[in-house]
């Protein structure tokens, strides 16, 4: 066994590699290996460790110095002070945006400070390629308690008792839907991870199977031992390359080692995983058109009941949870429910993983316990909004999500209150939105989504969405009429009371959460022919400041219409009848004489 004085972490998840770590790691390596520090550094790659907008990450132990915003020059920097010298590279630590104060190690970022991770506890930590180092960290300990020490029924009942809800956006008791499986008559049982995640902005299920698919594994094993199962599936899109193949490397890993298989444990129970790619159709993270394309039918879903715990995969009982879900499991085997009923509210325990995304200073992936406020996540751990912007909105749910406006800040984020608010939890994703947002076009744009990525099997969805679209549209392009709003809310409800499937139930919720919290900026829009925030182009009017213009003429040159005309050295003028509205003459201006009416 080889002993190394340091460990360099290097932040391998998506994010991170799109922003070129794999360049920084190997000028690290290529430096060690030169500085002569080969056997006493270790440099190891891990899954995403949350913040993202600072990537290229890494972090040395055991002092756990975080580094951030790295390049290859960084890194050779980083090999020669630090790792060779012990001198701290001050230029290239954590600097918070108020005060420039810098931070010398992670627990010392607001980022990290009021976080409690859970489904994230091995991210970002251990090498997502080595089962060695998820063992190190009890990876597989909850399995063999619960196949050496619990009947199946006593696991149910622990699941039953933490309170655990699924992550995956409707919130049902896990534990009961384990029950009802291992209650419904019928063999094989099946147990199936969704892995589907499509939301706009969401990449919480996509980051744990990057950086720590072992506790997938392992939760899916439980489950399959509580049930009566002995085979799972993984349904997994294929935009999520990554995840795949460390997936894949654990299955194969987890058979190696006995913990997948035949007789784990020596207890003669069985149990295997199978991954399958899903192609990226949204509607396949409803859990019946899931079930359809594992099967290899079309993606669509089916009306319940039955439900798939009683009829699922094959038509017999199966147990679907979502990646973030299963992740809960193993910690809840080993500490106890007690413990994870403890953390959060009366109804909503434990905690939630969100993909921090939209005008926040610090992006990326948080977990904090249910009931932490959006003020919380927002400004203490997102570091606020940028440029001094003032904060209007947070859309969490994604697509079948609402909005929440800056007078709820100080909700808690649970599964009740959201709901009372018009929004829902979701899988996990939260956009934030600054004072530039134009909430009609932001309900126009999911809307889009929504009905882009309707199955079609039922009306409501297919011609509904279609209709809600067209109207939204119109009211962007300052056609809207008087009567729309009502209009656009009697669909809306239509819809949520008549579609097939949960996702065409919650299609609307965009549309009905914006008219609900922001109805002004929909009569501004149809009443006024205004967009208050500037963003929708018909009803955007370019003007031209007398005093600042001093007729250079830049502007009438780079107009595609030809919309601007005036003599040199003399202010010049718009004709809005033939301007498209594109902003190219403002962006082009260099004395800031054209601005938006």
């Amino acid at each position: 066994m080889e002993l190394y004085r340091a460990h360099v972490l290097v932040c391998a998840g998506a994010g991170c590699i799109s922003s070129g770590c794999q360049a920084v790691k190997s000028a690290l390596e290529e430096s060690i290996d030169r500085l002569g520090l080969k056997r006493e550094v270790k440099v190891v790659e891990t899954g995403c460790m949350g913040p993202c907008d600072l990537g290229p990450v890494i972090v040395v132990y055991p002092e756990g110095v975080f580094y951030r915003q790295l390049k290859p020059a960084d890194a050779v920097e980083i090999a020669e002070e630090h790792l060779l010298k012990g001198r701290v590279v001050e230029r290239l630590l954590y600097k918070t945006p108020e005060d420039g104060k810098t931070a010398v190690t992670s627990d010392q970022i607001d980022f990290f400070k009021k976080q409690t991770r859970i489904a994230l506890r091995n991210t970002g930590i251990i090498n997502p390629e080595s089962v060695e180092e998820y063992i190190a960290r009890d990876g597989y300990r909850a399995l063999g308690k619960v196949l050496t020490s619990m009947t199946p029924e006593e696991v149910i009942e622990c699941i039953k008792k933490s309170g655990l809800r699924g992550r995956g956006g409707a919130g049902f008791p896990t534990g009961l839907k384990w029950e009802f499986s291992a209650k419904a008559p019928g063999k094989p049982k099946y147990v199936v991870c969704n892995a589907d995640e499509g939301d706009p902005g969401a990449f919480m299920d996509r980051s744990i199977l990057e950086g720590d698919p072992h506790s997938v594994l392992e939760a899916m094993a439980i489950c399959g031992y509580a049930i009566g199962a002995n085979q799972g599936y993984v349904y997994v899109r294929a935009e999520y390359p990554l995840a795949v193949q460390r997936l894949s490397l654990a299955i194969e890993k987890a058979r190696e080692y006995g913990l997948l298989g035949e007789n784990i444990f020596g207890t003669g129970f069985s149990f295997d995983v199978e991954i399958r790619v899903g192609a990226g159709a949204f509607v396949c993270g409803e859990e019946t058109a899931l079930l359809a394309s594992i099967e290899g039918r079309r993606g669509e879903p089916r009306p319940r009941p039955p439900f798939p715990a009683q009829e699922g995969l094959w038509g017999k009982p199966t147990v679907i949870n979502n990646v973030e879900t299963w992740a809960n499991i193993p910690p809840i085997i080993l500490k106890g429910p007690e413990w994870f009923a403890s953390i959060g509210t009366e109804k909503s325990k434990g905690t939630k993983v969100f993909a921090l995304a939209g005008k926040v200073n610090n992006t990326g992936l948080v977990e904090v316990p249910m009931g932490t406020t959006l003020r919380e996540i927002i400004f203490d751990i997102g570091g606020g909004i940028p440029g001094g912007k003032q904060f209007k909105a947070a859309q969490t749910g994604g697509p079948s999500g609402g909005c929440i406006p800056a007078r709820y800040l100080d909700v808690p984020v649970d599964y009740e209150s959201l709901t009372q608010l018009g929004a829902i939890m979701g899988s996990g994703g939260l956009i934030i939105m600054d004072e530039d947002t134009c909430m009609v076009d932001l309900a126009r744009f999911f809307l889009e989504f929504v009905q882009d990525e309707s199955c079609g099997k039922c009306s409501p969805c297919r011609i509904g969405t279609k209709r809600m679209l067209e109207i939204v549209e119109r009211i962007t392009r300052g056609e809207g009429r008087d009567g729309d709003i009502e209009l656009l809310e009697e669909l809306g409800h239509g819809i949520k009371s008549s579609a097939l499937c949960g996702l065409g139930q919650t299609a609307p919720n965009p549309v009905l959460s914006t008219i609900r919290h922001f109805r002004d900026e929909y009569e501004a829009h149809i009443y006024h022919k205004k967009c208050p925030a500037g963003v929708c182009r018909a009803l955007m009017v370019y003007a031209i400041d007398e005093e600042k213009c001093n007729g250079c003429g830049r502007c009438a040159l780079v107009c595609p219409a030809k919309a601007i005309s005036g003599e040199k050295k003399k202010p010049h003028r718009i004709d809005l009848e033939k301007c498209l509205r594109c902003g190219t003459c403002m962006e082009k201006c260099k004395f800031g004489a054209i601005y938006i009416i």
